[in-house]
């Protein structure tokens, strides 16, 4: 079964890792390619945004993946008044495992006479525009993984606090239809809002906006501090401490009423 194959890959891999950054259980999921999905993030995020086509013509499936961070590594970035150098670590360490993980994975769907493709985890950002061509975590919401919440991460099932990836392949997945379920304690019933709290510099607002060019010039300086590393535009205050930082903020709330 190919999406045993593709959850195989991407579990060892991460298992395997030989990073400073340890990683919790990778949330996987998949999802038929839909033109409309893809017409309706365009109108969100831009015009910009492309098409599973224009990775790999005739691309019938999506596979997501998110790669949650050890608690150790989000709770340092949580006690740090700046930013951790552990979460700059996992950064540009997690960037090369993305990379590792969807080669690896293209390459064990080639062998099974399968095509697949996909877009870089970073670096592919247009920093005049503030975007990239290519929404991991846009992506990784259609497979049915997470929902968004105010402060405009992917909330999973492992929270928030880690990186996504995504692939797109030519073959048909066995996908489970995206559950519309709420995350976000604030979406939800209004009872959370310590992501705007935690951001350093305002830029996550309660009606929804967001100033994008507040949020990138703290993610500069931050570049600046960690000088002997690569690209580290960092910050993640506003994932961290939150009922949201390990798993679905609703389902805790929930269980704590019940």
């Amino acid at each position: 079964m190919i999406e045993k194959l593709i959850i195989s890959v991407i579990e060892n891999e991460v298992e395997n890792a030989e990073t400073a950054t340890r990683f919790r259980k990778p949330v996987i999921g998949f999802a038929e390619v839909k033109n409309d999905d893809f017409d309706r993030i365009r109108k969100i995020v831009g015009k910009h945004h492309i098409s599973p086509g224009d990775l790999l013509p005739g691309a019938r499936s999506l596979v997501a993946f998110f790669l949650p961070f050890s608690k150790s590594v989000v709770n340092a970035n949580l006690k740090n008044n700046y930013v951790a150098r552990e979460w700059a670590v996992a950064y540009v360490e997690t960037n090369k495992l993305i990379r590792q993980i969807c080669e690896s994975v293209v390459r064990a769907l080639d062998k099974a006479g399968i095509e697949a493709a996909y877009e870089q985890p970073t670096y592919d950002f247009d920093k005049k525009k503030l975007a990239a061509r290519w929404s991991h975590r846009s992506v990784a919401r259609l497979t049915g993984i997470g929902s968004f919440g105010l402060n405009r991460l992917l909330i999973t099932d492992a929270g928030c606090t880690g990186r996504f990836g995504s692939l797109v392949t030519a073959t048909k997945l066995e996908s489970v239809p995206a559950e519309q379920k709420e995350r976000c304690l604030y979406f939800y019933n209004g009872s959370c809002k310590l992501c705007i709290e935690r951001c350093p510099v305002n830029a996550i607002k309660e009606d929804g906006q967001f100033d994008r060019r507040a949020c990138y010039q703290y993610l500069h300086k931050s570049e600046l501090f960690f000088d002997d590393l690569p690209s580290t535009e960092v910050c993640g205050k506003c994932s961290v401490g939150l009922p949201c930082s390990f798993k679905s903020a609703v389902a805790s709330n929930l269980n704590r009423k019940s």
